[in-house]
């Protein structure tokens, strides 16, 4: 049990590092071919985020353990709300400047009842795995168009923070290509790591994959989210911070939960819809609400109450493992 606890954790660490590597890279080898640096950070860099949850989905689904993808996704956006934001807010008020996020957020809503809709049945289709990356690929392009349009000059207060933290890195093809090939030798490794002992931890406490995928791997593999958002906190860039959060929040539905779809539809296990997928939209929802009520202020209260709500959420997994609220 030690050991597999040992080996999950470095397995994270050394997944989030790979990922972080391969984002670096394919964002050196975009801008090479001249992508526009906006396009790239708004793209590439803020899908990086949920690459951790995408590969632990996509291996998971491969061997037919599709309670671990399904929890890594859903837990993930719980973990994003309630400890990362939480936590964040906890160090520093967040305000929501951006005009742009504000339009975003009915999206992230939109894509959670879309979810809930797809999960009522207890399955996950190939059809549905289509409809949520048909989502994503609108995302994309949505993403896209804004970032043309900052490019021509008409940016909002979150496109002016990104091009003022885009990095100005002078590192080879060589370089990036070098990188690109460790990320790709890690990945796997550590993605295998991951799942086998999250799955000797799962059988040792006696939970399900689901609980494991929505707790353990969904925080470890939220790491680059709470890096993103505790940074962009203390540096004051408020929007960066919240819309990192809406971003991953819409690709961990779109993608991380599409993917399992289409590789390996079948059935779930029923308490991802009928306890896990209303906490999600509650918590989705009390998001939304309080970054557009009138003050667009999430305090250190809020954040509190946040906190609180997580760890509440977490002892009901384990302590009360069959409740539903469906």
């Amino acid at each position: 049990m030690i050991v597999a606890t040992a080996l999950l954790i470095i397995g994270l660490v050394l997944l989030v590092y790979g990922a972080d590597r391969l984002v670096f890279s394919a964002a050196i080898l975009c801008r090479a071919i001249g992508v526009p640096p906006l396009i790239i950070g708004m793209t590439v860099v803020s899908i990086g985020t949920s690459l951790p949850e995408l590969i632990v989905s996509f291996s998971a689904s491969l061997h037919g353990q599709m309670d671990l993808a399904v929890g890594t996704a859903v837990g993930s956006n719980i973990t994003n709300i309630l400890l990362i934001l939480g936590g964040a807010a906890l160090l520093h008020p967040l305000r929501l400047y951006s005009r742009l996020l504000a339009r975003e957020l009915p999206l992230m809503l939109l894509i959670t009842l879309i979810s809930g809709l797809l999960l009522f049945d207890n399955m996950l289709s190939r059809n549905d795995g289509l409809i949520l990356i048909a989502f994503a690929a609108g995302y994309l392009l949505f993403i896209i168009n804004i970032a043309r349009k900052a490019e021509r000059g008409d940016t909002d207060s979150l496109t002016r923070e990104q091009l003022a933290e885009l990095p100005r890195d002078d590192t080879g093809n060589t370089v990036a290509f070098l990188w690109l090939g460790v990320a790709l030798i890690i990945l796997p490794m550590s993605t295998r790591m991951v799942i086998d002992n999250a799955t000797v931890i799962a059988n040792f406490f006696g939970v399900s994959q689901l609980v494991i995928g929505l707790t353990v791997i969904a925080v470890g593999t939220s790491l680059p989210e709470l890096a993103t958002v505790i940074a962009g906190a203390l540096k004051g860039e408020d929007d960066i911070a919240i819309g990192n959060l809406i971003g991953s929040n819409i690709y961990n539905i779109a993608i991380v939960l599409g993917i399992p779809a289409l590789l390996h539809p079948g059935a779930v296990d029923m308490h991802a819809f009928a306890r896990d997928y209303w906490i999600m939209l509650g918590v989705s929802a009390l998001f939304t609400l309080i970054c557009l009520r009138r003050s667009r202020c999430i305090g250190r209260v809020a954040g509190a109450l946040l906190l609180t709500g997580f760890v509440a959420w977490v002892a009901l997994l384990y302590w009360l493992p069959s409740a539903t609220f469906w």
